[in-house]
């Protein structure tokens, strides 16, 4: 660690005021910021710095947070195209997960972590399901721990309804959350952390639910789980509780500031309602919606409404990638032709759910999510000097609607620069691309899967 002082750029903040510095500075030491502003930095600042990066015709923003992925589905994006969800899960998901081993775990989430940071992403929570062998959520802990991302591991469980190689009894699921707690939760000062991931509504049964949330919150964690996201299984709760996702929630007691619902898509008008009423953070993954045929969330209403709103991917299996760039642009434009209002969802409001919405969802809203003295060095530069965006008459406008991965230039994690000139330092790339191949290539040959 030391000070990195970064200069000549746009300085995105995404503070309450919504400043941008153009120019500005930003000036890191250690792992916080310790200063920004407009103009030159002052002479102290140029002179105290170890490190100073020219972001002249760049974006300097707040690190992105990618609220929901599955890094594991690295090795199978691609597989199932054009199938709705549920038979996604059977033609993809499922013969593949089955034979999923620890090596191949790491290897997909150091590949997948690694998209994650080229898309612009400092900070993934990652909704870890597959735990056909235990050691599966170390190995992805593990390229966490190397890659040096800002990292939040979901551990996923069902215990009942769903296919019979995933589900697992309530003390093992206790037992295992305990394990994970003891071996990762807290280590790099907060960099790595853990949480609860029910699944899905139809695989969780109302005792562990209420257990494993008790535990969180005792804890001091989260829990997120799949919501609504299509509407045959609205219906299937419907049919097996007489209640939909949401209303099943607070039935348990289980709606709060502390849990994050992934899609939120077929949500009643009472379900907003108690959204609005008693809290919870709608994970939206625009992309991922679109590519499976599931619906689309009411994002606007739940905003307007006080509903706190982060930003995601989804896995790779189904996005079929992890660009959260990308994500902004989605979001934006769904939600103006879904509603055909051409002024739905701002450029502001969409980079505030993909840094502000996502802090909050990621827990760690005091640290992340905004260029402000004393959060975190989590900071992104973003390659505007580009045919992508020239001329640049709005830097948000430009960071949502006209670049993409290929202009992410520079990630900082915690004060360690993790790419620069667009250039992975912090792995081989190749050469982890190489061993990856090749481990994929050994998983569908021992689950049976061919291409």
């Amino acid at each position: 660690m030391g000070t990195i002082l970064i200069e000549k750029g746009s300085v995105v903040t995404v503070d309450p005021e919504g400043r941008v510095h153009s120019p500005g500075y930003l000036f890191l030491q250690d792992d916080r910021i310790a200063a920004l502003g407009p103009g030159d930095p002052p002479q102290e600042l140029q002179e105290r710095a170890e490190i100073r990066l020219d972001a002249t015709h760049m974006a300097v923003l707040p690190g992105l947070v990618n609220a929901h992925t599955h890094l594991f589905q690295t090795f199978i994006r691609g597989l199932a195209d054009d199938r709705p969800l549920l038979e996604w899960l059977e033609a993809a998901i499922w013969p593949v997960a089955q034979a999923l081993q620890p090596q191949e775990a790491y290897l997909a989430a150091m590949v997948g972590l690694v998209e994650n940071i080229r898309g612009g992403a400092t900070s993934v929570l990652d909704h870890q399901y597959i735990h056909t062998d235990l050691r599966n959520d170390d190995g992805v802990y593990q390229a966490a721990e190397e890659v040096g991302v800002r990292f939040l591991l979901a551990r996923g469980w069902t215990d009942m309804g769903y296919h019979p190689a995933f589900m697992e009894p309530p003390d093992r699921i206790v037992a295992e959350m305990e394990r994970l707690r003891k071996a990762w939760h807290g280590r790099h000062d907060g960099r790595l952390r853990l949480e609860f991931g029910p699944l899905i509504p139809w695989g969780c049964s109302d005792e562990t639910m209420r257990r494993t949330h008790q535990l969180a919150q005792s804890w001091g964690m989260g829990t997120q789980i799949h919501i609504a996201e299509t509407q045959a299984e609205v219906e299937m709760n419907r049919r097996q509780r007489g209640m939909g996702h949401v209303e099943w929630l607070a039935h348990l007691g289980i709606l709060g500031p502390d849990v994050q619902l992934v899609h939120s898509i077929w949500l009643s008008d009472r379900e907003i309602e108690l959204l609005a009423e008693r809290g919870g953070v709608v994970v939206h993954c625009p992309v991922s919606n679109m590519y499976l045929a599931s619906g689309v969330a009411r994002i606007p209403e739940m905003r307007r409404k006080g509903i706190v709103v982060a930003l995601a991917t989804d896995g790779p299996g189904s996005n079929n990638s992890q660009d959260m760039l990308e994500t902004l642009k989605a979001t934006a434009l769904l939600h103006k032709v879904h509603s055909l209002d051409a002024m739905v969802l701002q450029p502001e409001e969409v980079l505030w759910m993909a840094c502000q919405g996502g802090a909050i969802a990621f827990g760690q809203p005091d640290r992340i999510g905004s260029l402000e003295v004393g959060k975190k060095a989590d900071v992104v530069l973003v390659d505007l000097d580009t045919p992508l965006a020239m001329p640049v008459h709005r830097v948000v406008s430009a960071l949502v609607y006209n670049v993409g991965h290929g202009e992410v230039d520079t990630v900082i994690v915690d004060g360690q620069i993790l790419m620069q000139g667009k250039k992975v330092l912090c792995v081989d790339e190749e050469a982890l691309l190489a061993e990856a191949r090749k481990a994929c290539a050994a998983l569908f040959r021992r689950a049976g899967v061919t291409v």
